[in-house]
């Protein structure tokens, strides 16, 4: 990590963004805090992170960005699950509204780099190529949420907790005195405090209509609460009863109905990708090439070939099927510790 003059850190208040700046500073490295409210659920967000700043003695900017954040993420996520897909809020967020603002106050101040607590690293080559890598940690590895930033965000960024354990994170805190220490990571959707995703989403837009549950043999077996409720691969919490085990296959917004299958078929030979990225370059169109993908975040990696298409598609055929993949969800490529990019499931084929 070469020295520069001055690093924006995002602070959230949580062990991770802290500690990331304690070590920047040890480091010599001269830091403030960035801290965003993206919304108003945010705000015991912004009073963690002042108090983490005044303890490790650093100036904070608090930045408010509600409407970006709504227009990039809170509603497009909302439209998502109406629509029967599954999003993931933190892919969306952090290439449009997270990354971009804290680099627009950091090019604003004058900073050459931002950092994050972020369990990930980044690579330039020769060429001014800025590359995303996985993590040294691997078990912290966070790549998979950061597939989708560009060029100038990877070349501002650092990643100072690249290679450390959790373990030791939370020692380094400690030992700097900080309150957050020991405080647990957070599981729940950030603007979503109490992580009902359905209950938010229909006091938001509405209440989202009763449907039907169709059989494995193609029957109207039941009646679901509202296809927001549901994801493909889900096996629990269904409420139906035919004598065998069932999973959702695939959700109809357009019919509003939720298809069955038996247990044992929920594997797919492969997935339909839109809106893809490639780093650190556009790839042409046939373009055909060997990797391995993750169709979730806690996905083992697996081999699979990936063939670009027109309009940012791509086909994704797995060399062994893989369960579920859920529409909505993003598959990425790796190639040994490089991220080669990714896009958003569509459907599976």
């Amino acid at each position: 990590m070469s020295k520069q003059k001055n690093i924006l850190v995002a602070l959230s208040g949580g062990v991770d963004s802290a500690a990331s700046v304690h070590l920047l500073k040890q480091q010599g490295y001269y830091v403030e805090g960035a801290v965003i409210e993206f919304s108003p659920a945010h705000k015991p967000a912004v009073d963690s992170a002042q108090q983490a700043a005044q303890q490790l003695g650093v100036k904070l900017h608090v930045i408010q960005c509600h409407d970006e954040f709504n227009k990039n993420v809170t509603e497009p996520f909302c439209r998502s699950y109406m629509a029967g897909n599954t999003p993931n809020p933190c892919i969306m967020c952090n290439p449009t509204t997270k990354f971009k603002v804290i680099c627009d106050k950091a090019m604003e101040l004058g900073f050459e780099h931002i950092a994050t607590g972020h369990y990930a690293s980044t690579e330039i080559d020769e060429n001014g190529f800025a590359y995303l890598k996985k993590a040294g940690c691997k078990q912290r590895d966070q790549s998979y949420m950061l597939y989708r930033l560009n060029q100038q965000q990877l070349k501002m960024l650092l990643l100072p907790l690249n290679s450390l354990e959790k373990t030791v994170v939370r020692q380094i805190a400690a030992e700097a005195g900080l309150s957050c220490a020991n405080k647990p990571d957070s599981q729940e959707i950030c603007f979503i405090p109490d992580n009902n995703y359905p209950r938010y989403i229909e006091e938001n837009f509405g209440k989202c209509p009763e449907g039907e549950f169709i059989s494995p043999e193609g029957k109207v077996c039941g009646t679901h609460k509202g296809i927001l409720h549901y994801t493909v691969g889900q096996r629990k919490h269904l409420g139906i009863a035919l004598g065998y085990p069932v999973f959702i296959k695939s959700i109809d917004p357009k019919s509003n109905k939720i298809y069955l299958a038996r247990s044992g078929d929920e594997y797919a030979d492969g997935v339909e990708l839109y809106d893809c990225v490639y780093i650190p370059y556009k790839l042409d169109v046939n373009t055909t090439f060997e990797c391995k993908v993750k169709i979730r975040s806690r996905a083992s990696e697996v081999d699979a070939v990936v063939n670009v298409l027109p309009n940012n598609r791509a086909i994704v055929k797995f060399n062994k099927p893989e369960r579920a993949p859920a529409p909505g969800q993003s598959c990425v490529f790796y190639k040994g510790d490089y991220i080669l990019g990714g896009g958003f499931i569509h459907s599976q084929i």
